[in-house]
């Protein structure tokens, strides 16, 4: 079967005009004014770097390591790979401490627009106290920083996967794009984190019947997680036709976070919860990941058809919603000492997939 790649979508370049105008609106602050000039300069070498194509201005020979020795590899790529190998080495060894991530995966923080923490926040703080109660070492991952820092981005995944999946690479190397100005993305860092855990708990509100956009942007970029390619060279980068060409010469699908454990806590108001929980553990069991028991998925609403001005008040309340939540650590503690003595059971996992994707 020959490869075929379908082209006609992407529109144009943008001109000249359009691109300054957007490269200019950073500063639109009256107080850069002064700097005009060198804005200008900066523009000029902006530009040079998009027509040019030069999303990875810095590369090193790819070496041994790979199918293609002499490909020139992002350096920026080439050191979170090392990362990652370094901390899957770590995790596998005896002496190192139980960890677990938790995410809180509100877009809401008091440093931004609502004025005001989370729910979601307040709830992930009462895992993470019964964690560390346990003697487990915590990793407190705040999603909302995405809507409070500076310039800080989980940029949207590509769908490499859709077109091959030797395409997509772990990590992801869509990432940064400095041709595009897309940079400074989050999951540099985070897939390290995940890599990390033996095991994961995931808190998350219930917006419009489903997770938070924070936790979707990052969910989606796990992708190259589940069957990602390791080596970028041996599809030429992002070459389409060889990379299809690949997967049908049979690919084998890597689940580079299987293993680990984890539990999910969803919340809301009015709507949405089980169909979100459900959603979130069959991400995480297709990925690998094993189940921390039911009383570790957990959907719950918090004042339910209730003001939105008072919920704080009604979490406060609702001591019966904040003991299920340390029971769902509690469980979660459980399963990582059980994984960690190779006791932990996942009936079926080491069967061969006759469907395999």
């Amino acid at each position: 079967m020959k490869p075929d790649v379908r082209k006609g979508q992407a529109p144009p370049m943008e001109p000249r005009d359009r691109f300054g105008e957007r490269f200019r609106a950073r500063f639109f602050d009256p107080a850069f004014r002064g700097e005009d000039a060198a804005i200008a300069r900066l523009e000029e070498i902006a530009w040079q770097g998009y027509t040019q194509g030069r999303k990875a201005p810095v590369t090193r020979k790819a070496g041994p390591e790979f199918q293609d020795p002499d490909y020139e590899l992002s350096v920026e790529w080439y050191e979170t790979r090392n990362r990652l190998l370094a901390a899957q080495s770590r995790w596998g060894e005896a002496a190192t401490p139980s960890r677990v991530l938790v995410i809180c995966a509100s877009p809401r923080n008091d440093g931004t627009c609502p004025g005001e923490i989370s729910k979601t926040f307040r709830l992930a703080g009462i895992a993470q106290h019964t964690l560390v109660e346990a003697g487990l070492e915590v990793d407190f991952l705040d999603l909302s920083l995405l809507t409070s820092d500076y310039d800080r981005h989980i940029h949207p995944c590509k769908g490499c996967v859709s077109t091959a999946m030797p395409l997509c690479h772990w990590p992801c190397s869509c990432y940064p794009n400095h041709s595009t100005n897309q940079v400074n993305d989050w999951m540099a860092e985070i897939y390290e984190r995940w890599v990390s855990a033996h095991g994961i708990l995931l808190v998350t509100p219930t917006h419009w019947y489903t997770m938070a956009s924070p936790l979707k942007l990052m969910m989606d970029r796990l992708v190259c997680a589940d069957g990602g390619n390791p080596d970028p060279t041996a599809t030429g980068g992002k070459n389409p036709e060889k990379a299809k060409a690949l997967e049908l010469q049979g690919w084998d699908y890597p689940k580079h976070l299987a293993g680990r454990t984890y539990g999910v806590v969803v919340h809301g108001d009015v709507a949405g919860i089980e169909g979100t929980r459900r959603a979130l553990c069959d991400w995480l069991d297709w990925m690998g990941l094993i189940d921390a028991g039911a009383a570790s998925r957990i959907d719950r609403y918090i004042g339910y058809y209730e003001p939105y001005a008072t919920s704080h008040d009604t979490l406060d309340h609702d001591e019966a919603v904040q003991e299920e939540v340390r029971n769902a650590a509690r469980a979660l503690t459980q399963a990582v000492r059980e994984l960690r003595a190779g006791r932990l059971s996942a009936p079926g996992r080491d069967l061969e997939r006759p469907r395999p994707k």
